[in-house]
């Protein structure tokens, strides 16, 4: 029975996501599939979803959702395995088969996911925990994500993470003018980047906590910062945007205030310069001169180069874990972008091409529903046609002693097409009835007339 534990930003909280992120998803297939009752399993894991599919030996819903539950506790541990929602069967993979093609997503038809749907396989397959049944379920999803992809303008309509949260950082910052910090060098960092240059931005530097940013830098004709200048280079920046795949903060309040404190020092703040004389500024962000430990620290106050209470900075966090420390909400001046934000902020779904692309999901679950349930029926009318023939088998051998050659043949011959006969009608019947979702009822009948061991 096929089972699908899913959690995402549609059901589950941001920081259950950032837990479940955390786990290693390259060992949980493996992990997964130690469960005794587990015939494979393939583990989906980004920055808004974590999804595992399982292959289970269980005959009804609730014994197959207590498995995998069982399943996702001796995997996780700690890693709130209660959060996964569980879908059986059919609606799994038409769960699937819309998060392949983008349905799911927190922008509707974004592209990425598609390829990430592949990876997991792949990553499966590589761990040798697949199924026939979960392998025939990602090719017909990867098949559908293509068909959707040519036939409905679902991806026209939907845009990346990326492109998104850069948008959103337009509205409120103007790029072509702004220093921007990117933190990260990974796929994201590349996308970003392409990105912020698209609208305008000229003035990019690159920092990476884990020391590659030199390389980065070099590759993609932009400033490095040098991690020793980390606070100061994220102080000077007007816009700030993490991609990072660490699991620890890489900026926080601390970081932020102790570049600024840097920057106080010089009177270096972004948009200083030497003719300012206006006591309402300030360079940490305090709403008034008072306030301040610069102004009240500082000989000249009238110097303090930036405004009180303005928003002089933007941070975009698209990390997962989150990049960006909560606190860096504390610092004055301060606009925090992350992905939760960015999904309330997501763009209203293009109602034709979704719906259209939703029908087709629906029709390509309910084809995979048949054909899991036709080759359910194959087996057992396989199991039909082995109890006939040994039937037949033994007739032919108590009658082949009798009678001259000739007629041991013409016996044969007879008792051969009356077999052929007894199986024709059950076989189209088995069909049919796959057809109509009724192939339980065949499994049942065949089980109960010819023992326990004769059904799939």
């Amino acid at each position: 029975m096929l089972i699908c534990l899913t959690a995402s930003h549609k059901n589950a909280d941001f920081d259950a996501l950032e837990a479940l992120s955390s786990a290693d998803a390259s060992a949980l297939p493996s992990s997964f599939a130690a469960h005794p009752a587990v015939d494979g399993a393939v583990v989906i894991s980004t920055c808004n979803r974590f999804e595992v599919y399982l292959d289970v030996d269980a005959d009804e819903h609730e014994e197959a959702a207590g498995i995998a539950q069982g399943a996702a506790a001796d995997a996780l541990g700690f890693h709130r395995p209660e959060t996964l929602q569980p879908l059986v069967d059919t609606r799994a993979a038409e769960h699937l088969f819309s998060v392949a093609a983008g349905l799911e997503s927190v922008v509707i038809g974004e592209g990425e996911i598609a390829g990430q749907v592949r990876r997991a396989l792949a990553s499966a397959q590589e761990a040798g925990t697949t199924s026939a049944h979960l392998e025939r379920l990602f090719q017909r999803a990867s098949e559908t994500q293509r068909s959707i992809k040519n036939r409905t303008g679902l991806g026209e309509a939907g845009r990346s993470i990326v492109r998104l949260a850069l948008d959103l950082a337009s509205a409120r910052v103007d790029l072509t003018g702004a220093r921007v910090l990117l933190v990260g060098t990974g796929r994201f960092a590349g996308v970003s980047l392409a990105e912020l240059r698209r609208r305008g931005a000229e003035h990019i530097e690159v920092w990476s906590p884990s020391n590659r940013g030199e390389g980065f830098a070099r590759s993609h004709a932009i400033g490095y910062v040098d991690p020793r200048d980390a606070a100061l280079a994220a102080a000077s920046a007007d816009v700030i945007v993490t991609c990072t795949s660490s699991d620890q903060h890489v900026v926080d309040a601390a970081l932020l205030r102790a570049g600024r404190e840097r920057l106080a020092a010089t009177h270096a703040f972004p948009g200083a310069s030497a003719d300012v004389h206006d006591a309402s500024v300030c360079p940490i962000g305090h709403e008034s001169p008072a306030s301040c430990p610069v102004h009240s620290s500082t000989e000249d106050a009238e110097a303090c180069p930036v405004e009180h209470g303005r928003a002089a900075q933007l941070v975009v966090d698209m990390g997962m874990p989150r990049n960006v420390d909560p606190d860096v909400a504390t610092v004055p001046g301060v606009e925090v972008l992350d992905l939760e934000t960015i999904r309330i902020h997501a763009p209203l779904e293009h109602l034709t091409a979704t719906e259209d692309a939703r029908d087709l999901v629906r029709k390509a679950a309910r084809r995979f529903e048949r054909g899991t349930a036709e080759h359910q029926v194959g087996s057992a009318i396989a199991t039909l046609r082995e109890h006939v023939e040994d039937a037949l088998e033994a007739e032919l051998a108590r009658i082949g002693k009798r009678g001259t050659e000739a007629e041991r043949k013409l016996a044969e011959q007879a008792l051969r097409h009356f077999a052929g006969v007894v199986l024709h009608k059950p076989t189209v019947r088995a069909r049919r009835l796959a057809a109509e979702g009724r192939h339980d009822e065949l499994l049942s009948a065949i089980d109960a007339l010819l023992g326990d061991d004769s059904a799939a």
